[in-house]
């Protein structure tokens, strides 16, 4: 995701890199194509006339799906401005990231807004303290951020490669390879220097970012396969009788004029009816968590207010590699607090999300405006999840002293870390309608910034246009830089390492060290991903390099 991207050559494409990791498309640099530069309600001074009227979708729109009509001719450049507020928001994302695998690394406090757990169904009696719960509930907005620019990006990815005349097999065979990059890069990351050959799986998130890949990828295929054949059907199906009458010569303008008000009739008729399609697989993918929690997400109310000992088992009747998909697990050779179809419903949202965006041609300000109100619809959402108690994975499980000196209250209300505690693993309904009104909340703020100013602002772009490269380096820097921090400042804490089995060395009590190792770490990964950028705008688009 290199700063400098650019459009394909010759084509009516907003092809933006929307994607978290992976990268979802591949960018050629301006100077080989003279395109137009593309941006999510941002232009060049120069261009301004044309964004103030048009995002999102091109001169062509195409409903999100494969176009079938008026494809533009190849020497035509684009008119559309590049997407920057996904680029900004990726990037934010990364630094919050950032702050968690840091502070991880170091042992500079507990993880997690509670100290015992993030799980379903897990009883917590002690909040943890003010500055890692703020960290922590930054840190929330990652993961379900990157599923959703994900999804993003494979609309946006399929409908360019489409107009290079890619086939529905190339684009399945490319996702399939780059699910499959993504899967082995999380085995040398994760699972070989952190499970020394004790452990087979060690799924921390890329594999399920695999997974979600390839499945959305297919999905999008699928829908738009079958968005065209229920446009053909409902056509043909109103157009048969008229076919069937020999029309005067004089109707004979009036019957094709009514046949072209069918097919446009028929082409709007099916894309509604597959966005509802996707909005409900959208709903059933995160309800499936509540559905599937071996304790619906409750606590055991037969114990004592103040007990802190282990919940049943985690685990369903149908098996490890059926929990594997769906429940955060730790068995012998397996480890995977992010179980993929758990988080495949905020991927299928992006997909939904990006086919609205190209149906038409959005002037910024109502995008920035439809993106306000979608995060003000999914936190009034959240506000329900708590007041009526569905979607949250932690019914009774809160034992605060709030929630002890009020019994019979509902337990969200007790307090203001209350109200905001959210289940992770897997994710909860309402961790999702909190979070992703947030980044919804993010990404019209981020579309509103002028955009000399959204450029200047230091990092974003570059971390969010490089953002798997920063992934795997950042993860390699700091977990390199903390033995040496721990070896300078590190002591022993009241808790085991889970790795290890043995009392864990951190920081903790010292919080401005991992700041300043963040900060560090920040300033040298900059200039490597400035770098990576400008060598991936070199390669070709079938290069494995643009993958990263």
């Amino acid at each position: 995701m290199p700063p400098d991207d650019a459009v394909e050559a010759g084509n009516d494409v907003q092809e933006t890199q929307f994607t978290a990791m992976p990268d979802d498309t591949e960018s050629v640099p301006e100077e080989a194509h003279g395109s137009d530069r593309m941006l999510h309600g941002h232009t060049r001074h120069k261009q301004r006339s044309v964004a103030q009227s048009a995002y999102g979708a091109t001169d062509e729109a195409t409903n999100g799906s494969l176009p079938q009509h008026n494809i533009k001719d190849p020497s035509t450049p684009a008119t559309s401005p590049r997407a920057l507020s996904p680029d900004l928001l990726r990037g934010l994302l990364m630094i919050l990231q950032a702050v968690d695998h840091c502070s991880v690394s170091q042992g500079a406090w507990r993880h997690g807004v509670a100290l015992e757990s993030e799980q379903d169904g897990t009883i917590v009696n002690k909040w943890n303290d003010h500055v890692p719960w703020t960290a922590r509930m930054l840190t929330h907005l990652c993961a379900p951020g990157f599923m959703f620019l994900l999804g993003m990006g494979v609309v946006y990815f399929g409908r360019s490669r489409s107009k290079l005349g890619w086939s529905s097999w190339q684009m399945s065979k490319h996702f399939a390879i780059r699910a499959f990059v993504l899967a082995a890069v999380n085995e040398l990351l994760f699972t070989l220097p952190f499970g020394r050959g004790r452990i087979l799986i060690l799924n921390i998130v890329l594999l399920a970012l695999a997974v979600n890949y390839l499945l959305a990828g297919l999905l999008w295929l699928a829908i738009n396969a079958s968005e065209q054949a229920l446009s053909t059907l409902l056509e043909s199906f109103y157009t048969s009788s008229d076919d069937e009458v020999e029309q005067p010569l004089l109707q004979e303008e009036t019957g094709r004029s009514s046949r072209k008000s069918i097919s446009a009739w028929a082409t709007r008729c099916s894309w509604h009816i597959h966005n509802g399609i996707l909005l409900g697989l959208t709903i059933v993918t995160i309800a499936w968590n509540q559905w599937l929690s071996p304790h619906h997400g409750h606590c055991p109310t037969d114990t004592s207010p103040s007990y802190s000992g282990p919940t049943p088992p985690h685990s369903t009747n149908l098996g490890p590699w059926f929990d594997f998909w769906f429940l955060s697990i730790q068995y012998k050779l397996v480890i995977s607090p992010f179980p993929p179809l758990a988080w495949l419903s905020p991927a299928i949202l992006g997909l939904l999300y990006g086919r609205i965006v190209l149906a038409r041609i959005w002037k910024a300000y109502t995008l920035n405006a439809t993106n306000a109100l979608f995060g003000v619809f999914l936190m009034l959402i959240f506000v329900l999840t708590r007041l009526l108690h569905f979607g949250n994975l932690s019914e009774d499980c809160l034992r605060m002293p709030e929630q002890l000196a009020s019994p019979g209250r509902n337990q969200y209300l007790a307090s203001f870390r209350s109200f905001f505690y959210i289940i992770k693993y897997p994710p909860s309904f309402s961790y999702i309608a909190f979070t992703m009104s947030i980044n919804f909340f993010l990404l019209a703020f981020f579309g509103a910034l002028p955009e000399k100013v959204a450029r200047r602002i230091p990092t974003l772009l570059t971390f969010g246009q490089s953002a798997l490269f920063f992934y795997i380096a950042h993860l390699m820097l700091y977990f390199g830089m903390s033995s040496l921090v721990k070896t300078w400042f590190g002591h022993e804490l009241d808790h085991i390492d889970p790795m290890t089995g043995k009392p864990a060395i951190g920081t903790e009590g010292k919080p401005a060290v991992m700041w300043v190792t963040l900060l560090v770490g920040l300033l040298i990964l900059w200039p490597l991903c400035r770098w990576y950028g400008r060598f991936k705008s070199t390669k070709g688009v079938n290069s494995v390099w643009r993958f990263f």
